[in-house]
């Protein structure tokens, strides 16, 4: 019998909702993985509330946790990133798709919690330049949209 999901250690149910927010499901064709947060998101107005709401329990559960005032910031930069873009159509399903809030909190909490070995050091502008790449994207649409 599976363990019921309340009694899951809390970093394992963070990793478990941000899988299923964020890859659950490949694009056929492709390497592209997407989420219920990006499908979620495609209604408008209360998919990206839902969304908002969602990350929202990321912030909560680092809480729980008693994670530093510093984290819980970073976390909620990164939620707020995924809500405004998520109130500009076609550019919030493309932020939704490329920039992962989700996995990236709970790197961040895993980083915290449970450092295993020195983490590869990223480059500080890939996610700025994802992000650049899917506000282009999202204007060359606008921009070759029927009028």
């Amino acid at each position: 019998m599976p363990t019921p999901p309340n009694t899951l250690p809390p970093l394992h149910r963070v990793e478990r909702v941000a899988r299923l927010l964020d890859d659950v499901f490949r694009i056929p064709g492709t390497q592209i993985k997407v989420g219920l947060d990006a499908l979620i998101g495609l209604i408008p107005g209360v998919g990206d509330v839902i969304g908002l709401g969602l990350g929202g329990w990321f912030i909560y559960e680092a809480h729980r946790l008693g994670a530093p005032a510093a984290l819980k910031w970073q976390m909620a930069r990164n939620v707020a990133i995924d809500a405004i873009s998520g109130f500009v159509p076609v550019l919030g399903d493309v932020v939704d798709v490329v920039y992962r809030s989700n996995r990236r909190n709970l790197g961040l909490l895993r980083g915290h919690f449970a450092p295993q070995s020195p983490a590869p050091v990223a480059s500080r502008w890939r996610p700025w330049l994802r992000l650049a790449f899917a506000m282009g994207v999202a204007a060359l649409v606008w921009w070759l949209w029927p009028r």
